[in-house]
């Protein structure tokens, strides 16, 4: 039976596939080596016709001439936002299918599409192939690229993680997880800023969830330095992205269960500080401590980030602050497994987007 319904299943996939590379037949491909093509993010470009990438928040912009757009991935990729002309945000995926339309029926001429990947790609390991466009009709340049930078390293909350679940009885799903409407994402929007994203669920700056307080092998400060969560074959060319601000939301997950050692917490801040240092010698560096916390844990949270903060001015380095989310109390609802709501994350994105304002004369 189990054999039957897998057979049943992969048929099924073969078939949307078919139908859907049908529809593609009598349209140009433009590879992802296309120069009209925006990419903001960190993607593995080793093989430049299938690039790579597992974080989310990475964004492919283009323009394109003609009626319709359709966009190419490997299969099972995941979950994308796309906008079109600036029209209103829509949700596609990449589960059984490699060809989605993103465009159809558009007067003839020329328009902009902006595709933001939504999702935690370090299990299905998305890939990016290319655009169809109709036969005779080509790319062109995306127009209105933000010139402002920020790079949000983070955790669940920095993801998305259940922002679309209906309350906190639901578990993690991939489809109620969306970065699109994160504190994070709408925060860029707000001040019309790029926004590169370093966040995974559950990780910490020494410490995952529920991990031992001793530390995990495996946190943000062993990831941060590559391409790709859970590869170390790529080192991340920092020379490709440089933001003017660096926001940094972690410690809610070493803070968890049984509690973080406040000496490595402290110790994993600061390597973590001195990583995005090196990397950046002008940005400003924000400090933020995340929605989830309250008692002892916020204030063990608080403390390590404060010690951070005090240790980098006492280094001479003037340009790493400090801000706090509002804490939630269910008056704005919970995501799954009690994360921020969707409505909570507009309340973040409110605070954050007024003290970027301040802060980078924004």
């Amino acid at each position: 039976m189990t054999k039957f319904c897998f057979g049943l299943l992969m048929g099924l996939f073969a078939s949307q596939c078919a139908h859907t590379q049908q529809k593609s037949t009598n349209r140009d491909l433009f590879h992802p080596t296309d120069t009209n093509i925006q990419y903001i993010g960190r993607m593995d470009d080793s093989d430049p016709m299938h690039l790579a990438f597992t974080y989310p928040g990475v964004q492919i912009r283009t323009g394109f001439t003609g009626t319709s757009l359709d966009m190419m991935c490997k299969i099972r990729s995941g979950y994308f936002m796309v906008e079109i002309d600036g029209g209103e945000p829509f949700k596609i995926s990449f589960i059984g299918n490699t060809i989605v339309n993103l465009a159809r029926d558009l007067q003839d001429g020329t328009h902009q599409a902006i595709v933001t990947y939504v999702g935690e790609g370090y299990e299905n390991q998305p890939e990016f192939h290319g655009f169809f466009v109709d036969k005779g009709k080509s790319l062109a340049p995306a127009t209105n690229v933000p010139q402002r930078k920020i790079e949000y390293i983070g955790n669940s909350i920095t993801c998305g993680y259940g922002i679309e679940a209906k309350s906190e009885a639901e578990h993690y799903d991939e489809k109620t997880a969306n970065y699109y409407y994160t504190y994070a994402a709408r925060t860029a929007r707000n001040l019309n800023a790029q926004a590169l994203v370093v966040a995974r669920s559950g990780i910490g700056v020494y410490r995952s969830y529920n991990g031992p307080q001793t530390g995990d092998k495996v946190n943000m400060n062993t990831e941060y330095p590559y391409t790709l969560l859970y590869n170390n074959k790529h080192l991340w060319d920092f020379s490709r992205y440089t933001p003017d601000v660096v926001c940094i939301n972690l410690g809610t997950n070493d803070t968890s269960t049984q509690g973080a050692d406040p000496t490595l917490l402290l110790n994993g801040f600061k390597q973590l500080y001195q990583q995005v240092r090196s990397h950046y010698a002008k940005a400003k560096i924000v400090l933020l401590c995340g929605c989830m916390m309250n008692g002892d844990q916020l204030r063990s949270a608080q403390q390590a980030l404060d010690a951070t903060a005090d240790y980098a001015h006492k280094q001479g380095d003037a340009e790493v602050y400090r801000f706090d989310f509002t804490p939630h109390d269910g008056s704005l609802g919970y995501g799954a497994d009690w994360h921020p709501s969707m409505r909570q994350h507009e309340k973040m994105a409110g605070e954050l987007t007024d003290y970027l304002r301040k802060l980078m004369n924004w």
